[in-house]
């Protein structure tokens, strides 16, 4: 029997970023699930959790560093991958700080993004 493919999380804000990931995720036989905010995100771990998040760091309302300080909070040991369009020496070391498997800088390698998926998860994702 198959493994089920991995199930990816995609929270940006930006519409743009969560169609290109969506599309790319679902060429490469992954599911994916987008979600424009981080509130959207955390409201929906009630069902299936995600094998792993990506998660754009800034953001209105709720932003990437509060999304990772409530899932470390709840124990939650989903793997993240924190992609940002501005990028500091401080986001980053935050970002990590904050349990971030992985830190990607906008824009981002389509190649990159699916290697470092399968890297986070310990596996291999679509093509990668």
């Amino acid at each position: 029997m198959e493994p089920a493919p991995l199930r990816i999380a995609v929270v940006d804000d930006e519409e743009a970023i969560r169609r290109a990931f969506f599309r790319l995720f679902r060429s490469a036989g992954l599911e994916v699930e987008t979600y424009p905010s981080g509130e959207e995100f955390l409201d929906s771990l009630g069902s299936r959790a995600p094998d792993c998040v990506v998660l754009d760091l800034h953001m209105p309302r709720v932003n990437g560093f509060d999304v990772q300080a409530r899932l470390a909070k709840s124990g939650s040991r989903i793997p993240v991958i924190a992609i940002t369009g501005h990028d500091t020496e401080e986001t980053h070391d935050r970002a990590m700080k904050g349990g971030a498997a992985a830190y990607l800088r906008k824009p981002i390698d389509e190649e990159t993004l699916l290697n470092t998926i399968a890297d986070v998860v310990g596996g291999k994702a679509g093509g990668a």
